[in-house]
């Protein structure tokens, strides 16, 4: 009898410059690994023993930007509110601004960028990742926006 184990979760953040009227979404480029190098995705890492998600994005994005955030709402998807990004790894996502700081690529990404509204799928996003652009973009022109 073999026992499934449960998927390893982590925790990303869509960063937009306002959660009420979103009009830029920040995306990292990978630099490593070299299979995902030149790709971009959204900013997190995975939650440690004793964490909780909100503790882990916290801390991922303050390793990976070196800013702190301020977090809107989780944009939940298609698995029991989690998207599925690779084997055995699922995401959950939250939307975000600056509290404090300036984004830099410090850890696993050679570049950051803002991106223009109508223009968040212009760049070579991970493929995990295209749907989670899209649910961003539907929820951040609905009523509400990111809040």
């Amino acid at each position: 009898m073999t026992s499934r184990r449960p998927p390893v979760l982590v925790v990303a953040v869509g960063l937009v410059d306002d959660l009420d009227r979103p009009a830029r979404l920040l995306s990292a480029r990978r630099s490593k690994p070299l299979s995902l190098a030149g790709r971009w995705e959204f900013p997190g890492g995975k939650v440690d023993p004793g964490e909780t998600p909100l503790e882990a994005l916290h801390r991922e994005i303050g390793e990976e930007l070196g800013v702190t955030i301020s977090v809107g709402a989780e944009i939940p998807g298609p698995h029991d509110g989690g998207w599925p990004i690779t084997h055995g790894y699922v995401m959950r996502l939250w939307a975000a601004t600056v509290a404090s700081g300036e984004p830099q690529p410090l850890v696993e990404h050679d570049a950051v960028t803002w991106l223009d509204a109508g223009a968040w799928l212009s760049v070579p996003w991970l493929d995990p990742d295209v749907p989670i652009v899209e649910a961003l973009a539907a929820r951040a022109a609905s009523p509400g926006g990111l809040r």
